[in-house]
């Protein structure tokens, strides 16, 4: 890949409007999504479909434009808004996990990444997790996600105690069953920093508010905290059946997991998404930097 190519105007401003909504709403998700709802109805039910934006940009700079595509990322996000805007005084929660259901296998299964250069397949994450953040956060309005970027010292307390209970089991199991392979060697203290905040941003954030302050935010209101803890657990397990290996990665998904037990964890306490990210940052980069 050449690095010119990330510098195109056109990419650069897709990026910047890929991730400008999580700052909004992880430092002034609630001033942000008050305006936001002082909107017209409809106005507030189309508006994520400017989502596509970032498609149509870096679609035209790699000369890989689809009308579907386009379609696609300006409809979708729009029927999420609806469904989750209808939802919104009903607690049945069948509607959000079928948000849920469908945004999740979107992600997990790939379907949009061929719309995407193959460096610049995170759009893709970023875009649906943002639909989501829309729907779930501003129009649903669901309580308890405890999506807050305001890092505060109880989540790191809580991230690296959950850390900290998780690593010694997982070395054991990981060593055990021939998943981690011990790599020697200092990659320094910016590789390692750069590392741990490229996976808190891209990894960490999307896969712990979907995982955590939405799906068993969602289950514990019907099935109880502790088998909602397992479940979700599970089913974050499960999502990672296919990497690193094109047939089912039956140790990945333990690894994953037993690790999303304690990721569960973190954020229960206190309902807090930072915590968990915390320690699913922390977790990622040991094991991409020493154990992979």
């Amino acid at each position: 890949m050449d690095p010119k190519q990330l510098l195109h105007p056109s990419i650069v401003i897709a990026a910047v409007l890929t991730l400008t909504p999580l700052p909004l709403m992880g430092f002034w998700g609630e001033a942000t999504g008050r305006r936001l709802r002082a909107l017209p109805t409809l106005v507030q039910l189309a508006a994520p479909a400017v989502l596509c934006v970032p498609y149509v940009l870096v679609a035209t700079a790699n000369g890989g434009f689809h009308w579907l595509w386009l379609v696609l990322y300006a409809l979708l996000p729009v029927a999420f808004a609806i469904l989750l805007w209808r939802s919104k005084g009903f607690n049945n929660g069948w509607t959000e996990l079928f948000v849920l259901a469908v945004l999740g296998l979107i992600v997990d299964l790939r379907l949009f990444e061929s719309a995407w250069p193959a460096h610049l397949a995170v759009f893709n994450k970023m875009l649906l997790l943002h639909a989501g953040l829309y729907g779930f956060i501003v129009l649903r309005q669901l309580d308890g996600t405890g999506f807050d970027l305001r890092l505060r010292m109880c989540d790191a307390a809580i991230g690296i105690r959950e850390l900290a209970l998780y690593m010694p089991l997982a070395l054991a199991m990981g060593f055990g069953i021939g998943f981690l392979h011990w790599h020697r060697g200092w990659p320094g203290v910016a590789s390692i920093a750069m590392a741990w905040i490229f996976t808190f941003i891209v990894i960490a954030i999307p896969e712990e508010l979907f995982f955590r302050g939405w799906l068993q935010n969602l289950l514990q209101r019907r099935v109880g905290p502790n088998f909602a803890l397992v479940l979700t657990a599970v089913i974050f397990g499960l999502a990672h059946f296919n990497k690193r290996s094109a047939n089912f990665n039956w140790r990945y998904v333990l690894m994953a997991a037993f690790a999303g037990v304690f990721y569960g964890r973190a954020w229960r306490q206190q309902c807090r998404v930072a915590a968990a990210v915390i320690t699913h940052a922390s977790v990622d980069t040991i094991w991409s930097l020493w154990l992979r």
